[in-house]
């Protein structure tokens, strides 16, 4: 997977590439990132990449030139443009189906926003898709990024050691995940239940999928419905 960033903060970016499972991906090749500075490609010798809005309004609105001329200059070094994003508030919420159907993309170029917003005419011209991390505001894209680039390179295959614990997280099983303990079986009076010592895996996994099921309920009810959904639906499928 190649990925690019175009970003007014590139330096910030590249730091990622060190980071745990997603640095691992990159050092061994499994996927290659590029930052691209917005104000590489600025008009002035002042670097400047924004402008007020037409019409008036409260912030500064980075300008079509710059991410133009940027987009062109991806496009230029891969042979293509790539699947383009723009990480914004506007966008969709990201959730864990967008991570694995990008991670099945050859190519994807993310847009960091910075400032009040972009030009219009960049979104309509060059943007696929507008993502974003939930309904909240950031001062940029760059965190966004983070978040994106981690969900999709971590499900590269080779990016994880144990490609077993990424079939089981949350979200794919569609559950919150169990509880889980490691050693001492007992640590200041607080005890591993028992079955989770047992060595019975029928019941363990018996367990499991009750802690699964129960915490779902309580902390994610929106999830629990749509997996009690997806159940009664392939019951009824089956028939």
């Amino acid at each position: 997977m190649i990925i690019d960033v175009i970003t007014t903060f590139p330096n910030t970016v590249r730091a990622f590439k060190e980071m745990g499972i997603v640095g691992r991906a990159f050092e061994s090749g499994i996927a290659e990132l590029k930052c691209w500075d917005i104000r590489d490609y600025a008009d002035d010798t002042y670097k400047h990449i924004d402008d007020v809005p037409f019409g008036g309004g409260a912030g500064m609105i980075i300008k079509p030139d710059p991410l133009f001329r940027a987009f062109e200059d991806v496009a230029t070094l891969r042979k293509q443009s790539g699947h383009r994003i723009f990480l914004t508030p506007q966008g969709k919420p990201l959730q864990q189906a967008d991570a694995e159907r990008l991670s099945q993309v050859e190519h994807v170029v993310l847009l960091c926003g910075r400032y009040k917003g972009i030009d219009q005419r960049v979104r309509d011209e060059l943007i696929d898709e507008e993502i974003s991390l939930g309904d909240f505001v950031l001062s940029g894209g760059e965190i966004a990024a983070f978040a994106i680039i981690d969900a999709m390179v971590r499900l590269l295959p080779g990016a994880v050691s144990d490609e077993e614990s990424t079939r089981s997280d949350t979200f794919p099983v569609g559950l919150l995940d169990a509880p889980y303990y490691t050693r001492p079986s007992e640590y200041r009076g607080l005890k591993v239940p028992d079955v989770l010592l047992s060595g019975h895996h029928a019941e363990i996994e018996k367990w499991r999928k009750k802690q699964r099921l129960d915490k779902t309920r309580e902390k994610r009810p929106d999830l629990f419905d749509r997996y009690m959904r997806g159940l009664e639906d392939s019951h009824e499928q089956s028939k």
